[in-house]
């Protein structure tokens, strides 16, 4: 399959969701919903969306059944960025190759765009009349609640911050939560909203767990000679982290090998995060 067109499709979808549910910047208070957008358009490939797209059509439902999760991610994913990007965090001036949120419309209101994307990520899912059974939704709801907050998204970010070891377990499970996570909830909750069974739930959670720590491996061998910090390249080296995102990888196609042609949007998916340095 054509990976690139299919990416580029998905992230018209989603763009065009996100679009209708963002306030336009004029809309009042405008300087807060100028910041909101500055970051979300245009984005990024939009991986994390396609992933749950992608995992919904795997266990045979159409993709944009998952498509409020994939705005909402998308949202929640934006929020971490802005504030990732705050001084009193990162510290960083550029984003995206355009100055970041806290540097145009100063640190109040990139904090306050990060949390209105936040809530409006919930909104988007909860909101009544969506594709799929109320139930659904409910759980992708859940599924993506637990990934943006204290024992994943947030909490990885904070042991991020103070993280000083040189155990690859350690960094693992640091990824697992800052990182993988979001992944996680995403091929979790578009498995959900395409109505599969418990089981193949939890499987595809572990398909998005491996993925999304092999993607922050892949995202630290790009960024090598930089400041590594919580890093497996840092601590194996490059050719042995290279190593472990390959057998992460292996371990996360496993899980999904019996799905058939259907699949095969997700394994292109998973085979470029984990790639990403080539």
């Amino acid at each position: 399959m054509d990976l690139r067109a299919y990416l580029s499709e998905r992230a018209v979808l989603v763009d065009r969701r996100l679009d209708a549910e963002v306030p336009p910047a004029d809309a009042e208070p405008a300087a807060l919903h100028g910041a909101m957008r500055h970051l979300l358009f245009p984005g990024g490939k939009r991986v994390r969306p396609a992933f749950a797209l992608a995992a919904c059509e795997a266990v045979g439902s159409p993709p944009d059944r998952a498509l409020p999760l994939a705005a909402a991610l998308e949202l929640v994913h934006t929020y971490s960025l802005v504030h990732d990007d705050l001084p009193c965090m990162d510290d960083d001036a550029l984003r995206r190759g355009r100055p970041t949120v806290h540097v145009v419309y100063g640190e109040a209101l990139a904090v306050l765009a990060g949390d209105a994307l936040l809530a409006l990520a919930f909104e988007v899912l909860a909101r009544e009349g969506e594709p799929g059974s109320a139930d659904a939704r409910l759980a992708a709801l859940a599924e993506l609640a637990a990934a943006a907050g204290s024992l994943a998204l947030v909490g990885g970010q904070a042991a991020d911050l103070a993280f000083a070891s040189s155990d690859p377990a350690a960094v693992e499970r640091v990824h697992e939560r800052k990182t993988a996570a979001l992944f996680a909830a995403a091929t979790a909750g578009g498995a959900r909203l395409g109505g599969a069974p418990a089981a193949l739930v939890l499987r595809l959670r572990r398909f998005g767990l491996g993925v999304g720590v092999a993607f922050q491996i892949a995202d630290d061998l790009l960024d090598q000679g930089s400041d590594e910090g919580c890093s497996l390249v840092r601590v194996l080296g490059a050719d042995r982290a290279r190593l472990r995102a390959e057998q992460l990888l292996a371990g996360a196609l496993a899980e999904i090998e019996d799905l058939g042609e259907r699949a095969e949007p997700l394994r292109e998916l998973a085979r470029f995060a984990a790639a990403r340095e080539t």
